[in-house]
């Protein structure tokens, strides 16, 4: 399944255009057009494509100076694959030194440009997951530093493992941090400029989660339009976090004992085998010894995963570093939201240093959010809108005020679009086709809500 990319498509040739952009739609993708160079540069001025398919021979400027033009403007933020009927060695030759990242022509196969597209997905992508890591990372290190004496010997297996090859299985309840944890042992290793790639395994079922980790030849199955390289494959020399792997059906725990024995993967309806060098990293909340008794987890896969387990304590058990995630996520939000936030409400303060956290650090941060998109005067409350608890009175005795369902709603929606328009970098069209909206409607949502930073 395609996450949410945007493509535009510049040609002259209306009907091509036409056809084109119906292909990509099918494969999930969100299609723009252009019948001009001057106005794709237009449109991009005003609205990003990690992608543009082009045209080389068109009217006015051609494919090459548009292409030149892009990269002058938005160097490696935007990928451009050129297409032309015509295609000829200098044209392809001059196109990759201008840093076209494909060249196609239009009588080949529509698979070769597809995986082009696929790949530029994944590339983009891979570079915007390492900005944003790179941006979180650069914030939260004190999240490493923990005062915990169970996350410091924690932290310290970490770093005595980093060089290694062999698999670990991180253990622990949901929202303790385990990917955090992952991301941090691939960030120290010596795979760390290769691909990170995350699945949940309880995301899909059975037989899409085979296709996502081992990829597919088309016609493989119903819906297999065209090839998918999986997931296995796009991390090869880095790092797979395979999320959640307790609710693995045993059909697959099969399949993926037999990838870790012998290094190679085959893709759905081929018999070719393709050789992969990943670090597997596994995660649950699953008590995986309890699942092998009543035969729900092999025990075969177990122990090829579990050659170093570590067992991540929940946010209860972690008291001392409450304080210092909480400034965390303030200052975080804070700046994420362009919020002018000035403090937090000595009650307020008092009462998320003492609650439980269930839900871990993910609801702890939750919360924070919550407080930073709601408040208004810059001190930062728990009231019913951003309290964990359903009832007015939380444990404590902390009680909130109740309000009528017209504001509730409209503070609901206030965080709702500002998260969604935060997801989809402030992109209106990308955020109103992933939540089922009119451009028009979240517009006029944006305008209502006074969201001027998403304007």
């Amino acid at each position: 399944m395609n996450e949410v990319y945007k493509i535009l498509v510049v040609d002259d040739e209306k009907d091509y255009r036409k056809s084109l952009r119906k292909i990509l739609e099918s494969g999930g993708y969100i299609v723009g057009e252009a019948e001009s160079a001057l106005e794709a540069l237009d449109i991009i001025d005003c609205e990003y494509y990690p992608l543009i398919l082009t045209d080389i021979y068109m009217p006015g400027m051609n494919g090459l100076k548009f292409l030149e033009e892009v990269k002058n403007r938005y160097e490696d933020s935007v990928k451009v694959i050129l297409v032309t009927g015509y295609g000829s060695i200098d044209s392809a030759v001059q196109a990759m030194k201008l840093g076209a990242f494909g060249y196609y022509i239009k009588s080949h196969s529509l698979e070769e440009l597809l995986i082009e597209v696929e790949k530029a997905k994944k590339i983009v992508n891979l570079q915007n997951q390492k900005k944003m890591d790179n941006k979180y990372n650069e914030n939260k290190r004190f999240l490493y530093q923990s005062k915990n004496p169970r996350m410091i010997e924690i932290l310290g297996i970490i770093d005595t493992i980093v060089d290694s090859s062999a698999s670990v299985l991180l253990m622990g309840e949901s929202g303790v941090g385990k990917e955090v944890l992952a991301k941090l042992l691939h960030s120290k290793s010596m795979r760390r400029d290769m691909p990170f790639v995350a699945i949940n395994c309880q995301s899909f079922s059975d037989n899409l989660l085979e296709s996502e980790l081992f990829g597919h030849e088309k016609g493989a199955f119903t819906g297999a339009s065209g090839k998918r390289i999986g997931r296995f494959e796009e991390a090869n020399g880095g790092t797979v976090f395979l999320d959640e792997i307790g609710e693995m059906s045993l059909n697959t725990q099969i399949k993926l004992l037999r990838v870790l024995e012998d290094k190679k993967i085959e893709r759905i309806g081929s018999n070719k085998s393709i050789a992969v060098d990943f670090r597997l990293i596994s995660a649950t909340n699953k008590n995986l010894p309890q699942a092998i008794k009543e035969k729900q987890f092999r025990d075969d896969l177990f122990y090829r995963l579990n050659t170093i387990t570590i067992e991540i304590p929940p946010l209860r058990e972690r008291k001392e570093d409450i304080s210092d995630m909480i400034n965390f996520f303030v200052d975080y939000y804070k700046s994420e939201l362009k919020k002018d936030i000035k403090g937090i409400e000595s009650q307020t303060m008092d009462y998320l240093l003492n609650y439980q956290y269930p839900g871990n650090i993910r609801e702890l941060k939750n919360i924070i959010e919550r407080m930073v998109v709601l408040s208004k005067n810059g001190i930062l409350t728990i009231n019913n809108a951003a309290a964990p608890a359903a009832s007015n009175e939380c444990p404590g005795g902390l009680k909130f005020e109740l309000k009528n369902y017209r504001e509730a709603r409209r503070e609901f929606e206030i965080y709702y679009f500002s998260n969604i328009l935060k997801q989809c970098n402030n992109n209106i069209t990308q955020a109103s086709a992933m939540i089922g909206m009119s451009r028009r409607q979240l517009f006029n949502k944006i305008v209502e809500y006074n969201l001027k930073e998403f304007m």
